[in-house]
């Protein structure tokens, strides 16, 4: 038997093994035609004459698995092959810690995109950009390439140097060297701003469930008696990671209803829902969702969940858009394929497939910078002035030392006019919610 007969055969057999009835059903449409083994034929007769006649040396498993990955990433750019290498690496990843650059990317116009870099790794110090475009990678081209060959091509050895080539909108392309690092995520950070609780998840691994109940008992302890005013969620930058945990935390702030399903046009009966238990860790609190053009996948089922419930408010530009669910399928003795198996809906029923989540209120990412003014003499510098306290003569400027909402350091606050206006915005609906408490029990 001939190679290109074995492969044929072994192809063959493979596909009737793991065939599910409808898969079958289809099949044998097809066989009636004898469409499906025409064209298995001639892969077998490509396969074999590139074996016998290209130019170099080449492993039937290299040509093997180039044949599956250009099969998979043809479907869509979040389908795709992993080498066994590859595989353990992203097992890893899920677990919160993983070696390369620290960046989200994917495939648009043969280019590598930019989804996210990821907070405090190489890529994020590095001043990479959502929607930045790799056109180069140490000045070889990524035109051609297939996104596993990019990626492949920007892991390497923790301390090594990549020069990245970026095109980014409204600038020349430009170089930017990037020394590899193991990567380990914080996925959960918080603080306190005054009463307001600012959590910032940067992705959804196997530790952030955990880590935000954490955050959120730390911040309750941290705000005292006076208990917080709201909490603001920034999953800005957050390119996605694992649907079980996005899934956790939208249930951490709903009391109930659904947060996401999915569903395939091709399996309806394999759709699923994902509805939130009763008990929620901010107590009702008002809340803000933060997010950009790097909110992409998991973090766009928090955004959506939230929002559709009424739950938050989002605040920020519109996301990524991506409304689709990869299941990463073990191949035994190799590494594994990452499929599209389904989309995901909003609990409105809506897809936000190459859409993205709008917010709420739109509000560009822009920085505050303090105007200079010409003193003002008020009354309390004229002389003679009635009740002028001795300690007060004089104009004086605001405390030093202090940030712009009053509370000492937060430099990053007044620097983050996104956040400074979710931090007011809750502000604002605490202090409208006492008011009305208020005025409600005088009646």
């Amino acid at each position: 038997m001939t190679a290109r007969n074995m492969f044929v055969a072994v192809v063959t057999a493979l596909l009737i093994a793991t065939a599910t009835p409808q898969a079958q059903a289809q099949s044998a449409d097809a066989a009636t035609d004898g469409d499906t083994y025409r064209l298995l034929n001639l892969f077998g007769d490509v396969f074999e004459r590139v074996r016998a006649g290209y130019v170099d040396d080449t492993s039937d498993k290299e040509l093997i698995e180039a044949a599956i990955s250009g099969m998979l990433s043809s479907l869509d750019p979040h389908s795709g092959y992993l080498s066994a290498d590859s595989f353990r690496e992203m097992q890893v990843q899920t677990r919160g810690a993983f070696g390369g650059l620290g960046i989200e990317v994917t495939m648009e116009n043969g280019l590598v995109k930019v989804v996210s870099p990821i907070d405090d790794t190489p890529a994020y110090r590095a001043g990479l950009e959502p929607g930045d475009l790799i056109t180069h990678l140490d000045g070889e081209a990524v035109l051609g390439m297939t996104l596993g060959d990019a990626v492949e091509k920007m892991r390497g050895r923790v301390g090594s140097e990549i020069v990245l080539t970026v095109r980014r909108d409204g600038r020349e392309p430009f170089d930017v060297a990037i020394v590899r690092d193991t990567i380990r995520i914080t996925s959960v950070r918080s603080r306190l701003e005054g009463q307001v609780g600012y959590i910032r998840i940067s992705s959804f691994n196997e530790q952030t469930e955990e880590a935000l109940k954490g955050a959120m008992r730390d911040l309750q302890s941290e705000a005292g008696n006076g208990g917080l005013a709201g909490i603001v969620l920034d999953l800005r930058n957050n390119p996605g990671g694992l649907l079980s945990q996005a899934v956790a935390v939208a249930d951490a702030f709903l009391d109930r209803g659904e947060i996401v399903s999915t569903g395939s046009s091709r399996r309806p009966e394999e759709s699923q829902r994902f509805n939130a238990r009763a008990g929620e860790i901010a107590s009702g609190l008002p809340m803000v969702v933060l997010i950009n053009a790097g909110s992409a996948s998991a973090s766009e089922i928090v955004a959506g969940a939230l929002q559709d419930h009424g739950r938050a408010l989002v605040l920020g530009t519109k996301s990524f858009g991506k409304a689709s669910v990869q299941t990463v399928i073990p191949l035994t003795g190799y590494g594994a394929i990452r499929l599209t198996t389904a989309r995901y809906y909003t609990p409105g029923g809506r897809s936000i497939q190459a859409k993205g989540i709008e917010p709420d209120i739109v509000v560009e990412p822009a920085r505050i910078e303090t105007v200079a003014q010409t003193a003002h003499s008020r009354e309390e510098n004229l002389r003679g002035a009635l009740d002028r306290p001795e300690q007060d003569a004089g104009f004086e400027g605001g405390a030093p030392g202090r940030s712009d909402d009053g509370e000492a350091g937060a430099p990053s606050v007044r620097q983050d006019y996104q956040l400074l206006r979710a931090i007011d915005l809750i502000r604002g609906i605490a202090l409208y919610s006492d008011k009305t408490a208020s005025v409600a029990a005088m009646r």
